[in-house]
């Protein structure tokens, strides 16, 4: 497994592994922003791109992790894990955020393995699946 900066050039191969980009022109030119603008890197495995994720300061000036996505044939095989522990290792704030929906119990039970603590929650962005916030101190 490799973690790498992604470029402008891995667009359909985020595009391809993104569970809505398929079905979904906001999420594909979401993912050209995110190349375009905000820390974007890229999980390669078995030579070919099998997940990305997504940092920002967006949230409060605080680095937040907007976006983590593993290719189904790749998840459970740590490369979520390796892109938080990426995104850790290059900031120099003391904080790091990111959320999920109250759904989404895998992505919780990563966050509580990194050492994330829930921080609040919002609701209706999603109906009937609040947004839980993480917080882990950065360093």
């Amino acid at each position: 497994m490799c973690i790498r900066q992604a470029s402008i050039d891995d667009h359909e191969a985020l595009c391809a592994v993104d569970s809505v980009a398929g079905a979904s022109v906001e999420r594909r030119n979401q993912i050209r922003n995110w190349l375009e603008s905000a820390c974007c890197c890229v999980a390669e495995a078995d030579g070919r791109v099998a997940g990305y994720g997504v940092l920002t300061h967006h949230f409060y000036g605080q680095p937040f992790i907007e976006m983590v996505m593993v290719a189904p044939e790749f998840r459970r095989q740590g490369l979520g894990e390796a892109i938080i522990r990426h995104f850790r290792s290059t900031l120099t704030q003391p904080k790091l955020f990111s959320s999920t929906n109250m759904s989404n119990k895998p992505m919780q039970e990563l966050f509580a393995k990194l050492g994330f603590q829930s921080s609040g929650y919002i609701e209706n962005l999603d109906e009937d699946d609040p947004e839980i916030i993480f917080y882990r101190p950065a360093v």
